[in-house]
């Protein structure tokens, strides 16, 4: 897949398992959570609810999708009791604060969780002040990524031109309409992600990094070499 010929003057990052690592595994306490509120919300044991999580995920992408369509779950009541959780394991990334300082161009959340979890994250990373907007699941009608009309409304809402974009995500999939819209791509590994990637095609993958505070301070002082 070509590499867009222009550096990017927008990004767009993904918040989980991607500005912070995936060691913090906060979705390990969130994945509980979504559990706890089924049984409750629907009246089931909690092996039946889990059961229903992971079907409705894999049936409607994500469980929420799942219990709004079928069950009539309000999504801003169940976001608000999913991300009730602790974010200590979250640290300040000083490292990442400041490859985001040195990185021209406008800085965008795309994030399949709500602005308040957001928040909390960038807080907590120490890097809040370098997001002008987060765009996220209530602002993509609670669609998941990678459904394609939801970036499109992301860079109609923000006036992004994909040709001048960049994406980074930790799920690979989520990668793929960024690419065909002429964004760059950023693939950040993890132990999952790349277990999910197993068997996909990824030639519109552009970049991959273990790390991407590593990466960005890398692609800076590169296009800050002389030529």
């Amino acid at each position: 897949m070509p590499i867009p010929l222009h550096d990017p003057d927008v990004w767009l990052f993904d918040l989980d398992n991607t500005l912070y690592p995936a060691r913090c595994n906060l979705f390990a306490q969130i994945d509980v959570r979504i559990g706890a509120y089924i049984a409750d919300r629907l009246k089931v044991r909690l092996e039946e609810a889990r059961r229903m999580q992971k079907q409705y995920w894999r049936d409607h992408g994500t469980s929420m999708r799942g219990l709004m369509t079928l069950h009539g779950v309000d999504p801003k009541h169940m976001l608000a009791y999913v991300h009730d959780i602790d974010y200590s394991p979250v640290l300040p990334a000083p490292a990442l604060d400041a490859a985001l300082a040195a990185l021209p161009g406008r800085k965008i959340i795309f994030t399949a969780g709500d602005v308040p979890h957001a928040e909390r994250v960038v807080e907590r990373l120490g890097v809040a002040r370098h997001f002008e907007a987060i765009f996220d699941i209530v602002a993509g009608d609670y669609w998941p990524k990678p459904h394609q009309a939801i970036y499109d409304k992301l860079v109609l809402k923000h006036g992004v031109d994909p040709t001048r974009a960049a994406m980074a995500d930790d799920i690979a999939a989520n990668l793929k309409p960024a690419c065909a819209m002429g964004m760059r791509t950023v693939w950040i590994r993890t132990d999952e992600s790349v277990k999910r990637a197993a068997g996909l095609d990824l030639d519109h993958i552009h970049h991959q990094t273990d790390d991407l505070a590593i990466w960005l301070a890398d692609w800076i002082a590169r296009r800050r070499a002389p030529k």
